[in-house]
């Protein structure tokens, strides 16, 4: 082996010893393309069988074996390569290099499955500039003339780019954002204010959950280069992600007065007015887009939305069907069929959903809503085991896109105990606002139904989930001192800004009445913040039968977030933290949150809300008793169950699958007694 063949498989070497692979994944690829004698590929193959039998983490499983299939490849094996990249692919579903791999793999036995690989590619990592190029190729061949016109402006933005921060675009579509991180923030220290650098940045802090960061970089990029739309358009997504609709809105018109036929930017308006409850105005959007081109699966499944969280069923189910008849296998529009949690499918289309489901060329985020969608139609049809399978796999395969571990969640939690304690609050004084009333807890388990018992009172304004929270604890999050321990060194002043601060940005969600409900479940997690910069806001924790909640959460897919819910041990573990932490804030706050348990509610409706309203020092009114029949807009999955009297059918649901649950009781055995 000469001297340029012993460095080659160096390299490799060196990869797979790393910690950080995708740094260097592409110079090995190169390497081992432009060493093509056996000699190497074999040692290669070698170096890498015995990676993967080492015990590796899961990232250096992935690129052991992305390098493996490579060697394959290029030492004529072809079919090894394919039944590795497989095996890849099962693990890692939404692994870009892979697919692109796959590609080449297929490029001389099937032309089909070779552009598909391309395609999957470039759906998952949007940086695979050889991806664009291939299927650059075969979009000329084809005549797919928009196609091709989408895939140059993708080849031409990704050229453009500065070599360090398509790289660093790369590591973050792979993954590795700690390193993108690292390669973008290195560039912009000898080019500062790049716009293209600021954007990658904020969409690192993003996916980050750095979100305070991102907005001030996307906020700065807007201001400096007013004329950059892809800045404004990712700024408003943020807007958007962040609960921030009324600011979205205004940023929307700014951009459609600048471009008025501008189909993207009238979306993401009505997106933005459906998130501050102007249903009819964000209606009459999608109407008049959908009269213009009626074939938008995507927009059908918008409209559904807004008319579901108006009220109107049927108009809702009518816009989701429409998107089934334009676009067979997009999931999201079966799946906003099942989340009614009132509609039931037919024959007919339960076996058009197992066939999309089943079908190779499904992409992942189909076969996802798909799999939901599917247990949901099963369990209606009394059919546990079939609808426990595709529950299972929609979780499994959810769950393999996310980087979620319960142990860091478990930490977290266990930092605010340690934060807080009697003597945290003794001397608090923050802003004197008595209006909010938090609804906190966990998904799926009644809080929607209390919001709409409280929204029901003259005196009380239903909002949504709002996320000013969770954006002030952001904001805190990196301080000299970490946040939750930095809270306690804020002074008065400091506390009072703050409360008043929330006061003032959900402003926007109110109707005039003095009182208003924040129903974001996860707020539990910030009950101490929340007592230091509010401490008349008044809480409710709703709480629910542990397999009851865990089992409602596991079978429901989040439209964001929630990220515990898709395995049935994070799941438990979740609400065995969470049970602990709320024990902590009973403790330190006596006296101060209020527990419902949703099966007293089901059981006598009048008492628990003769209870909730004395807690929130409000009269009786027998509106809350007919809670069902307020008017108002909910965009929780619970929508059309709170528009109904108290019925007891969703008690125990699981228990027709606990025989496949085993998992998740052994998690919840760690419960205080």
């Amino acid at each position: 082996m000469n001297t340029k063949e012993q460095q080659t498989l160096l390299t490799i070497k060196k990869t797979l010893m790393q910690s950080h692979f995708q740094s260097v994944i592409t110079q090995c690829s190169e390497l081992l393309t432009a060493q093509t004698q056996s000699n190497v590929t074999d040692a290669a193959l070698d170096e890498t069988s015995k990676a993967g039998e080492t015990g590796l983490s899961s990232d250096a499983q992935r690129e052991a074996l992305y390098l493996q299939a490579v060697a394959y490849r290029l030492s004529g094996n072809t079919q090894n390569a394919i039944a590795t990249l497989d095996n890849v692919i099962a693990l890692f579903p939404d692994y870009g290099r892979a697919f692109q791999e796959l590609g080449y793999c297929y490029a001389n036995i099937d032309g089909k499955k070779s552009a598909h690989s391309f395609y999957q590619a470039t759906r998952f990592n949007p940086a695979l500039l050889a991806s664009w190029q291939q299927l650059e190729k075969v979009y000329k061949r084809d005549d797919q003339k928009q196609a091709l016109t989408l895939c140059q402006q993708q080849i031409q933005f990704l050229t453009s780019l500065p070599k360090p921060l398509l790289g660093a675009t790369d590591l973050m579509h792979e993954g590795q954002l700690h390193k993108a991180e690292q390669v973008c923030r290195q560039f912009l220290t000898n080019n500062k204010h790049h716009p293209e650098a600021m954007m990658l940045l904020a969409e690192l802090g993003i996916q980050l959950k750095v979100y305070s960061d991102a907005e001030f970089l996307l906020e700065s990029c807007v201001e400096m280069y007013p004329d950059n739309d892809r800045a404004a358009a990712a700024f408003q997504s943020l807007l958007s992600k962040l609960g921030k609709f009324p600011e979205a809105a205004a940023l929307a018109k700014k951009r459609l007065a600048l471009s008025p036929d501008n189909f993207t930017v009238q979306v993401s308006l009505a997106h933005a007015l459906v998130g501050i409850g102007s249903l009819d105005e964000a209606i009459h959007i999608y109407q008049e887009l959908l009269s213009a081109n009626d074939d938008r699966p995507a927009l059908w499944v918008a409209l559904g939305h807004a008319y579901k969280a108006q009220g109107n069923m049927e108009q809702a189910v009518s816009a989701y069907q429409k998107s089934i008849a334009f676009a067979a296998d997009f999931g999201d529009a079966y799946w906003s069929l099942a989340n009614t949690k009132t509609y039931r499918f037919d024959e007919q289309t339960m076996a058009k959903m197992v066939e999309q489901e089943s079908l190779a060329s499904t992409k992942l985020d189909d076969k996802i809503h798909l799999c939901f969608a599917l247990g949901k139609g099963f369990e209606d049809r009394k059919d546990a085991k079939t609808a426990f399978h595709y529950y299972s796999l929609g979780n499994a395969l959810k769950k393999r896109t996310l980087q979620f571990d319960i142990r860091r969640t478990e930490v977290a939690l266990d930092a605010q105990q340690k934060a807080f304690n009697a003597e945290s609050f003794n001397k608090a004084k923050g802003c004197q606002a008595p209006d909010p009333i938090f609804i906190v807890g966990l998904p799926r388990a009644g809080s929607t139904l209390l919001e709409q018992i409280l929204a029901s009172h003259s005196m009380v304004d239903g909002t949504m989930e709002l996320h000013d929270v969770l954006g002030i604890a952001s904001s805190l999050s990196h301080k000299k001192t970490p946040y939750p321990f930095n809270v306690n060194e804020l002074d008065d002043e400091a506390c009072k800004a703050l409360g008043q601060r929330y006061i003032d940005q959900t402003q926007a969600y109110r109707q005039g009445a003095p009182f208003f409900i924040d129903k974001m479940p996860n707020n539990f997690i910030h009950i101490g913040l929340i007592k230091k910069i509010l401490p008349n806001a008044k809480i409710i924790d709703a709480r629910r039968a542990p397999m009851d909640c865990c089992f409602s959460g596991f079978k429901q897919l989040f439209g964001e977030g929630q990220e515990f819910s898709y395995g049935q041990d994070d799941i438990g573990r979740y609400y065995v933290a969470y049970e602990a932490l709320m024990t902590h804030w009973k403790s330190v706050l006596s006296g101060e949150i209020l527990t419902v348990q949703h099966e007293d509610v089901l059981d006598d409706l009048e008492g628990q809300v003769k209870r909730i309203l004395a807690f929130c020092d409000l009269p009786f009114e027998e509106s809350c008793l007919s809670f069902y029949e307020t008017k108002r807009v909910i965009k929780t999955p619970s929508s059309e169950q709170v528009r109904q009297p108290i019925y007891k059918t969703g008690m125990e649901q699981w228990k027709p699958f606990e025989e496949y649950l085993e998992e998740l009781k052994q998690a919840l055995s760690r419960l205080s007694s």
